[in-house]
């Protein structure tokens, strides 16, 4: 036991800290990937022509230009919720 406090004696308190910030770092990192994640929302081009009050051209067009991304399985087309929401830019007035 005296062993161990004299090596600590000689040590840095940024030797101590350094480790123990990382560990934590790595800690809080490994509680975000354990939360439970939403699952991903897919829109209809209805649902979303609704929700932005736009017909179905313009999402058409909107979709051609890239300002959304549409995803497709058989005929059907999709748009996921979160990246129709980020779409939506503040504008300077």
């Amino acid at each position: 036991m005296q062993e161990n406090i004299t090596q600590l004696h000689n040590v840095e308190p940024q030797q101590i800290i350094n480790p123990i910030n990382d560990l934590k770092k790595q800690i809080e990192d490994l509680k975000k990937s354990f939360q439970p994640k939403e699952p991903t929302e897919y829109l209809t081009r209805q649902e979303v022509v609704e929700m932005l009050k736009i017909n179905l051209s313009t999402l058409y067009n909107w979709t051609k230009n890239k300002k959304l991304v549409s995803y497709g399985i058989g005929a059907r087309v999709y748009y996921k919720r979160k990246e129709v929401e980020n779409a939506i830019i503040k504008l300077n007035h």
